[in-house]
């Protein structure tokens, strides 16, 4: 046990997670990780397609300013320019890195080979089959139990989060459930939330884990943290329905030759996104895709009928395992009914570019924080943010200078962790995804509003954890009403265009219990970012 020594508590054993710990580990310092289930479990598991970064092996004259441009333009020009430039410049180190941990990249007479991915301009993303998540989490849990053994690394598993523990306005350590015993404990040092995206505000409507429940979110907003960019939340064109959520249809099928149409009065096919984008059009930025398919107010289908054999049988094997074992239907030879589901929550915990809070002693990492992907997140960045992000997060706190608790803090100062009442949940799940799908109107967000401030009102104080995530919610909401433009995968029909005076951080806080809303200018590219970007 690590009781007593300066040790960092890591909230979320997912990529960001366990690459927080990894740096942490192997620079000699203490850190304990939580979660709510074994890491194998993780959300990080699930994704399919790639990890993004210039190594240019493909033979195209790749640069590293091309992963920058494309990444900051599919963000809809959102992204902290200086965030994103240290990601693509890192990049290659994490690639290298990944492959020193034994995870085995798709390779041809030897060589790392890299696909297709949408939003960018070359081939430069790295992946394993359609596994790529998995593999990647299994090489780094692998790495990390070594640490585990020699006493620098202790996980608590089957734990939930249920609050900071503040004092003097700074961060001093998290209060901890056992699932099992429900018995409560309170560890000492900094955080670092790496806890994944709030997918439990749209329950049934997410490809993302139903583990999320987006209780860590709820309580850490409720404690004061601020938020950013809550309203780009992401829509992968291409989700089948499954039990209790979405399946994601990687973009790796559209990056190996697979193409989006509908059927004519005629019944042609009518390949729309490359009638009107051209050869590329099935790649285009996902708000892009998604919200064009929202337009055409037609049943869209996947394409994947052409594909050769050995794409199947190299690449895509475990995508067409999923999709004959769900739909029991062969992408070989049948199309698949698609539409937008939700993937990804570029808005979050906001941060800065050394990963710090508001909160002294709290840093974020992965899909809860809010940094590097803008108005709308390209395909291959999320693995790559997480790892990365993970890592210098952990270089953060390195440097953090932090005294440990000393005194007994006793459990009653924690939050109790009640689920969300049911009805309360659905009834969140139902006004969100109603007023903020992939095509938006100031009207529904309005109603949304309404109807979520309602619900406040009629919900007892006894239920904390609903309240928490009404007002989540709340400011979700307030958000979008306040970003009066269309931007990236905020799309709203009577703000149609694009307003430079909105290029900022939409920032939400919680204080004096009123949702307070407020826009942040965005920094410049600094020059010592510019000349390496040339």
């Amino acid at each position: 046990m690590n009781r007593g020594k300066e040790c960092v508590n890591i909230i979320g054993a997912g990529l960001a997670g366990i690459s927080a710990a990894l740096h942490l580990a192997e620079a000699g310092r203490y850190c304990r990780i939580f979660a709510s289930q074994e890491p194998e479990r993780a959300q990080s598991n699930l994704a399919e397609g790639g990890i993004n970064a210039c190594l240019n092996v493909m033979g195209e004259d790749d640069h590293v300013s091309g992963h920058f441009q494309d990444t900051m333009k599919g963000g809809c020009d959102l992204a902290d320019p200086n965030m994103v430039a240290g990601l693509c410049l890192g990049a290659p180190d994490v690639i290298r890195k990944l492959q020193e941990y034994g995870v085995p990249f798709q390779r041809e007479n030897g060589r790392l080979i890299q696909r297709n991915f949408g939003g960018q301009k070359k081939k430069r993303t790295a992946y394993v089959k359609s596994s790529t998540g998995k593999m990647l989490m299994a090489a780094l849990i692998d790495a990390l139990r070594r640490y585990e053994c020699e006493g620098l690394v202790e996980r608590y598993m089957h734990h939930d989060f249920c609050g900071l523990m503040i004092r003097e306005k700074q961060c001093r350590g998290v209060f901890i459930q056992d699932r099992y015993n429900r018995e409560y404990e309170s560890f000492s040092g900094p955080v670092i939330m790496a806890c994944g995206g709030m997918n439990g505000l749209f329950s049934g409507n997410t490809t993302g884990s139903t583990a999320n429940t987006g209780n860590a979110a709820a309580i850490l907003f409720s404690q004061g943290v601020e938020m950013g960019n809550l309203e780009m939340i992401q829509y992968h064109p291409t989700t089948i329905r499954i039990p209790g959520k979405r399946l994601l249809i990687s973009e790796a099928a559209r990056g190996e030759g697979g193409r989006l149409f509908y059927y004519t009065e005629n019944m042609q096919k009518y390949y729309f996104l490359e009638e009107k984008y051209g050869a590329s059009g099935n790649l285009m930025p996902r708000d892009v895709i998604s919200r064009e398919m929202a337009l055409s107010g037609k049943e869209i289908f996947l394409d994947l009928t052409g594909l050769p054999e050995q794409t199947w049988k190299k690449k895509l094997n475990d995508l067409r395992e999923e999709l004959i074992h769900y739909l029991a239907i062969d992408p070989v030879r049948d199309v698949v009914s698609v539409s937008p589901g939700i993937h990804f929550f570029m808005g979050g915990i906001r941060i800065d570019e050394e990963h710090r809070t508001n909160i002294e002693g709290l840093f974020a990492a992965g899909e809860c924080a809010c940094g590097y992907h803008g108005a709308n997140r390209l395909g291959g960045n999320s693995l790559l943010a997480a790892i990365y992000g993970g890592d210098l997060a952990a270089r953060s706190v390195s440097q953090y200078r932090f005294e440990t608790e000393q005194r007994t803090v006793t459990v009653t100062e924690g939050i109790e962790m009640a689920a969300v009442q049911k009805d309360t949940e659905g009834r969140i799940c139902e006004i969100l995804s109603s007023a903020l799908g992939v095509l938006r109107t100031t009207e529904g967000m309005k109603k949304g509003l309404e109807n979520i401030l309602k619900l406040q009102t009629d919900c007892g104080a006894e239920y904390a954890m609903s309240v928490m995530h009404l007002r989540l919610a709340e400011a979700i909401l307030r958000s979008g009403l306040a970003r009066k433009e269309s931007r990236g995968a905020h799309s709203i029909r009577d703000h149609a265009e694009k307003r430079e005076e909105y290029r900022k951080i939409c920032v939400a806080m919680l204080k004096e219990d009123q949702v307070m809303i407020r826009f942040e200018e965005l920094p410049g590219l600094r020059d010592e970012f510019a000349e390496l970007l040339v």
